[in-house]
């Protein structure tokens, strides 16, 4: 399994980013966590998509909302990329539509395999984690957009062990939240583990780093 997490946009390793990935180049770049801010969303796929470029990935948009009900449809898109690149915004948006693409079924199975790279910001780290309690702190869960399920997902993917407080101690409109989600987490004795902007996490074969 390889993971590239970082707190916010590509982070301070875009190196280390692309020696993850290696020799394949094929990416795409997933911002279902923003589908109830479209401008915001706009705004971000256009950076971030410049942002791969600049790395030598070819990039194009993967919405897993054109995927809801068609598991199979997308794990054949899914198999031919090297590298899933998942934006920030809401993580319980970004859990609901991993869960109605089949994402959360398929990226499992691709890891066994060893063939893409889980990368991503925020919302991307955090829906990662065993659970998603403590993030309503930082984010709405009763935000439903069009096309998404009502009932709040609170299971997380389970990539990792541990919570992750993003933006913590950084310039970040959120990171004043984030201190209460860390005294939440402490409270219910959950392991956790403080990301600042510009700092990602790497997993790569069993092994952890936390990089600045």
């Amino acid at each position: 399994m390889r993971l590239y997490l970082s707190s916010f946009g590509v982070g301070n390793q875009p190196a280390k980013l692309v020696s993850l990935v290696g020799s394949g180049k094929r990416a795409v770049v997933i911002l279902n966590a923003l589908d109830y801010v479209q401008e915001v969303r706009d705004e971000f796929l256009a950076s971030q998509t410049k942002d791969l470029v600049k790395l030598g990935f070819t990039v194009g948009e993967l919405d897993l909302r054109n995927y809801f009900g068609k598991q199979d449809e997308l794990e054949k898109v899914l198999k031919q990329k090297d590298l899933v690149w998942i934006n920030g915004g809401n993580t319980f948006i970004l859990r609901k539509a991993m869960k109605q693409s089949g994402f959360d079924v398929i990226i499992p199975q691709l890891f066994k395999t060893d063939s893409i790279v889980y990368a991503g910001f925020s919302a991307a780290v955090c829906v990662i984690t065993p659970t998603l309690k403590g993030l309503d702190i930082t984010d709405d869960p009763h935000n439903v957009p069009k096309g998404y399920e009502e009932p709040i997902i609170w299971e997380g993917l389970n990539f990792i062990d541990y919570s992750v407080a993003v933006h913590y101690k950084s310039d970040h409109s959120e990171s004043h939240l984030t201190d209460k989600e860390i005294e939440f987490y402490q409270k219910n004795k959950m392991p956790f583990k403080t990301l600042r902007d510009g700092e990602v996490i790497v997993v790569d074969d069993g092994k952890t780093e936390t990089l600045e």
